[in-house]
C-alpha cells in the first residue's frame, strides 16, 4: 500500500503531491528534474513501476508537457512536476492543451526568479504566469496549498478538476510548503472523491471530439478506442479539424471561456477569519497564509483585531468573494513573496476608498508573523 490511507505520518509536502497523484490515479508521469519541484519526480519514480503505471524521465520541459498531452490524448492520467525556469519552457505545451482541451495536471513549485534566480529557497512570483503564461485568450485554473495535507487533497482536486473541465490545471506551492514537514492523519481509502474520465457515451459513427454540451465540456474519447477525431493547435471545429469560420471560431473561443465562467461556484475556494467584522484584513496565500494566522493570534493578545482573507483556488480569482468582503474595509494588507503581483487584483476589484497595502519580500525567505504585524500596527 504506497498511500498510508487512515495513518498519521510526518510528511514532506512534495511527498504529499507525489501520493496525492497516486490517491488520484496517475498513469503517466514525464518531468525533469528541477529543484525544489525533484523530490515529486524521485518518489512516483519509485511508487509508479509497482503501481504498472508509466514513468520517464524526459531530455527537459517542453518534451515533459508534450509527452504529457500525448499520454492524456492516449487515455493516461497524466502530471508533471517542475519549477520556475521548467513552468516557463512550458507555456506553448501549456496553450496547446488549453487549445485542444487535453486534461493534465501541472505542478509548479515557486522559487525565486527570473532565470535561475533562487533556486533552493521560495517565492510567489509565478502566479501571474500561471494565469497569462501562455499567449491568447484562454482558462486557467490554479490551486495554492498552504500545508502538507493540502498538498495532498489539492494534487486529488487538481486531477479532479482537470478531468471535469477538460483542461490543464495547475498546482502552485512555494518551496516553503513543498519542503516543509508536518505530521498529518491520511483519510481513509474511499473516503476521497476520484472524478472519473469524461467518456463518451455515443456510437463511434456519431461522436465529436468537441461536442457543444450545456456545460460546454465534451465527453472525451480516447486515441486507440475505435472514436476517430484531429487534434491540432488550430482553431478548429467541433471534429477537431482546422476552422476560419466566425461562428465556429467565436463559437470554440467561447466555449473555452465559458466553461469555467459559468461554473464557479465549483471552483471557487476561500478561508476568511474574523473579516466580516474587523476594518483590517491580511489577504495572504500559500506560506504566507501561515504568517497571516500567526499575526492575527500575536495582534489579538495586543488587543488589536484583524481579519485574513485567503484564497485557495488562484485562478478563477474569487471576484465576487473579494468585493463582497473587502471592499467595505479601511485597509487591506497583502503580503507577497513577490513584487507586488495579487495586491492588483485586490485593488482591482475594492474602490480608491479602501487602502490597499503591500508586504513585500524577495530574498527568498518567508515573510515572518512579526513583519506582519509591524505592517499591521503602522497602518491602524
Amino acid at each position: 500500500m504506497i498511500v498510508p490511507w487512515g495513518e498519521t505520518r510526518l510528511v514532506q509536502g512534495n511527498e504529499a503531491v507525489a501520493l496525492g497523484a497516486v490517491a488520484a490515479g496517475i498513469e503517466f508521469f514525464a518531468g525533469y528534474p528541477i529543484t525544489p519541484s525533484t523530490e515529486i519526480a524521485e518518489l512516483l519514480a519509485k511508487y509508479m513501476p509497482l503501481l504498472g503505471t508509466k514513468w520517464i524521465q524526459m531530455e527537459d520541459e517542453i518534451a515533459s508537457i508534450s509527452a504529457l498531452i500525448g499520454a492524456r490524448l492516449a487515455g493516461a492520467k497524466s502530471m508533471t512536476a517542475t519549477s520556475g525556469p521548467g513552468f516557463s519552457l512550458m507555456q506553448e505545451g501549456l496553450g496547446y492543451a488549453c487549445m485542444a482541451e487535453v486534461p493534465l495536471v501541472l505542478v509548479n513549485v515557486m522559487r525565486g526568479g527570473p532565470s535561475t534566480g533562487l533556486p533552493t529557497q521560495a517565492a510567489q512570483g509565478d502566479v501571474m504566469q500561471a494565469r497569462w503564461g501562455t499567449h491568447g485568450d484562454h482558462p486557467a485554473i490554479a490551486l495554492a496549498p498552504s500545508n502538507v495535507r493540502e498538498c495532498f487533497e489539492m494534487t486529488i482536486r487538481a486531477f479532479n478538476l482537470s478531468e471535469r473541465f477538460r483542461t490543464p490545471v495547475i498546482l502552485l506551492p512555494d518551496e516553503i510548503i513543498g519542503h516543509m514537514r508536518e505530521r498529518i492523519t491520511f483519510p481513509a481509502e474511499g473516503d476521497l472523491y476520484v472524478e472519473p474520465k469524461p467518456v463518451p457515451d455515443v456510437p463511434v459513427e456519431w461522436y465529436e471530439h468537441y461536442h457543444v454540451t450545456a456545460s460546454n465540456v465534451s465527453p472525451m474519447a480516447c486515441i486507440g478506442s475505435g472514436y476517430r477525431f484531429h487534434v491540432t493547435g488550430l482553431t478548429h471545429d467541433v471534429h477537431g479539424f482546422p476552422t476560419r469560420k466566425e461562428k465556429e471560431v467565436i463559437g470554440k473561443m467561447n466555449r473555452l471561456k465559458h466553461k469555467i465562467t459559468r461554473r464557479l461556484d465549483e471552483l471557487e475556494d476561500v478561508r476568511m477569519h474574523d473579516v466580516e467584522e474587523n476594518p483590517v484584513t491580511i489577504f495572504a496565500y500559500g506560506s504566507v497564509y501561515r504568517s497571516a494566522l500567526a499575526a492575527q493570534a500575536m495582534l489579538k493578545k495586543r488587543k488589536k483585531r484583524v481579519g485574513v482573507f485567503r484564497p485557495v483556488t488562484l485562478w478563477p480569482f474569487p471576484d465576487r468573494t473579494v468585493k463582497e468582503e473587502l471592499d467595505s474595509k479601511e485597509v487591506v494588507l497583502v503580503p507577497e513573496l513577490n513584487q507586488g503581483q495579487m495586491i492588483h487584483e485586490v485593488e482591482r476589484m475594492t474602490k480608491d476608498s479602501v487602502r490597499v497595502v503591500p508586504l513585500h519580500r524577495i530574498d527568498g525567505y518567508e515573510i515572518t508573523p512579526e513583519e506582519i504585524v509591524n505592517a499591521v500596527l503602522e497602518v491602524m
